[in-house]
């Protein structure tokens, strides 16, 4: 049975990404997303979802939040978020790596003001990668937030040769946290360990939420990680990676031939080429295609 119905949901203007609470609280504006529900089958619901690639970080978070909204109300469990933060059309490498972790912090601050109503804060855990990352997120970013702040991992005596304490995660959460928000954990291989951790130990078989946040998950997937030295790392991409929805992506390639991966969930994903300041959709699929295959296959071939 087919239907025709249309929402109109408001988007962020443009603002400035730093207020002086770090909230980067924009103002709504008359700008819309269109969703266009033609068909009760899941595949064409999700053709229909129309999302323009956003012209700034505050739309973006915007088109984050309601994504989100979406996966949670289809029952998802592990969630996606990855974008560059050195700007929309930046590439990895473009920015440095304190930087972009910086501005990283500032960005989930702002989708934690618009995904968590204020009710439900001190039952959501954000976890950064180190203890000290915490103290300085009170500081800054999240200063007067009700949200709990975490870690992941605790450094030692020997971290300048890349050794951290490791953190039981049982022990971080409390009965009462709803949703988990993992931030960046890529800089140190061992992160993304403890985040499995923490799904088997406070998330696997309970009604809790995981998200992860610009994790870079994409250098796990390609294999950027030898399986003959990071094994335990490696078979991530099996074992754990799969159980995620990619909720919100954007990856951009350089070059003459370049363009950009995008999704918002629950549409497909659309590789898309900027012509004359407007985003045009050269290809789109249901499936997340691999980096590879977009740069030498798709992107050329367009």
């Amino acid at each position: 049975m087919s239907c025709c119905s249309v929402y109109r949901v408001p988007v962020a203007s443009q603002s400035s990404r730093r207020n002086q609470n770090y909230g980067l609280r924009g103002r709504i504006r008359r700008n819309q997303i269109v969703i266009r529900a033609v068909s009760s089958d899941r595949d064409s619901a999700s053709t229909a979802y129309d999302v323009k690639f956003p012209s700034d970080y505050d739309q973006l978070l915007f088109q984050a939040k309601v994504a989100t909204d979406f996966a949670l109300k289809d029952g998802k469990q592990l969630l996606e978020i990855e974008f560059p933060t050195t700007s929309l059309e930046s590439v990895p490498g473009d920015g440095e790596g304190g930087n972009e972790m910086t501005e990283s912090m500032l960005l989930i601050r702002g989708y934690c003001d618009r995904l968590i109503p204020p009710e439900k804060s001190t039952k959501t855990r954000i976890f950064f990668p180190e203890a000290n990352e915490v103290q300085f997120a009170r500081r800054s970013a999240f200063e007067g937030s009700s949200l709990k702040l975490d870690y992941l991992t605790k450094p030692s005596l020997f971290e300048d040769f890349g050794f951290t304490t490791k953190v039981k995660m049982a022990d971080r959460v409390k009965p009462e946290d709803e949703l988990f928000l993992v931030a960046y954990p890529y800089f140190n291989v061992n992160e993304m360990l403890v985040v499995e951790e923490l799904y088997n130990e406070a998330v696997a078989e309970t009604k809790r939420k995981l998200i992860i946040f610009n994790g870079e998950l994409d250098r796990i997937r390609s294999g950027y990680y030898p399986q003959f030295f990071y094994p335990k790392l490696a078979a991530l991409a099996k074992t754990f990676l799969p159980k995620f929805e990619t909720v919100y992506y954007v990856h951009n390639f350089k070059g003459r031939k370049g363009g950009t991966l995008f999704r918002s969930y629950p549409g497909p994903w659309k590789v898309l080429r900027k012509m004359g300041g407007t985003y045009v959709t050269l290809h789109k699929q249901e499936e997340m295609p691999s980096l590879k295959e977009v740069a030498l296959n798709i992107l050329p071939s367009a």
